[in-house]
């Protein structure tokens, strides 16, 4: 039992630690209300004098919002889906089955955790641009575009991972032996017992999944940049870039706009905080 003299200190700390955290997302929120002149004001204004709504009508009025908002929803989406499909069975072959080679292959695996994107990021755009029978190549790839400026180039670097499977073997490594055998006596074999006792089992680490890669692939800016060209691709990052130019940069448009398009990461934080949590302890991922 911790001793009170210190339950004050750890509690001043963590507040200290809480209100550094939250106070850009104050400030983002305070200068989308504020004008420009009160953004370029010699001394900082912190509560701006009058609300200024209209900063939100303005920013939605730039640009086609509806187009972005629909292709990071859909990039999201399917991103979730199919890397939640990959990640789990790779995961659970890991953790529970037996063959030649196994943790060899784990090991090689978790090199991907040590190589940062931006190493593997022209190696990956060649091998999309030269995908055989897509955006007009032949089967060898040539002569196209192949999966440049298209939903499979913006989602296709995001659907596998190695921290993916890393956190869904190392839950999987949890549950006891005891639960296959048993499925083997009741005349389960793998595929159903995987959907029928695993991943009922497993809902925090699939809702931990969920919230990483969600916010992975709606934040994502480098990857969206360098795969599309086309104003109909865009996502909403790049579409943030819109109020910056040459000489200036809207700051009272792209915090309204910036506000917005952080809603629903937060809504999606809410309803998964309690699984999130259970399922980073639960697979022993710390820091």
């Amino acid at each position: 039992m911790p001793k009170k003299p210190f339950i004050i200190p750890v509690s001043l700390a963590m507040l200290g630690l809480s209100v550094a955290m939250l106070l850009p997302f104050f400030l983002m929120i305070l200068t989308s209300l504020k004008t420009m002149d009160e953004i370029f004001a010699p001394r900082f204004v912190w509560v701006p004098e009058r609300l200024d709504w209209a900063n939100y009508a303005e920013a939605l009025q730039r640009g086609d919002w509806g187009t972005y908002v629909s292709n990071t929803l859909y990039v999201t989406i399917v991103t979730i889906l199919v890397s939640l499909l990959i990640n789990s069975f790779a995961g659970y072959a890991f953790a529970k089955l037996n063959f030649k080679g196994r943790d060899i292959l784990f090991l090689l695996s978790l090199i991907g955790l040590m190589i940062p994107p931006q190493v593997t990021m022209i190696p990956v755009f060649l091998v999309l641009k030269h995908i055989p029978l897509a955006g007009g190549n032949d089967l060898w790839g040539q002569g196209g575009l192949g999966w440049i400026d298209s939903y499979n180039g913006l989602i296709a670097p995001y659907v596998a991972g190695s921290f993916g499977v890393f956190l869904f073997r190392q839950f999987f490594l949890q549950i006891p032996q005891e639960l296959d055998d048993a499925a083997k006596l009741d005349g389960m074999g793998r595929v159903r017992a995987f959907f029928h006792l695993y991943v009922p089992l497993s809902k925090p680490v699939f809702a931990t999944l969920v919230a990483l890669k969600a916010t992975a692939s709606w934040n994502e800016y480098t990857w969206p940049l360098v795969i599309t060209n086309s104003d109909e691709m865009k996502t909403v990052q790049l579409a943030l870039s819109m109020f910056r130019d040459e000489n200036q940069v809207q700051w009272d448009l792209l915090m309204a706009s910036t506000t917005m398009l952080v809603i629903p990461l937060l809504i999606l934080f809410a309803f998964t905080q309690k699984y999130f949590i259970e399922g980073i302890v639960a697979s022993g991922v710390k820091g």
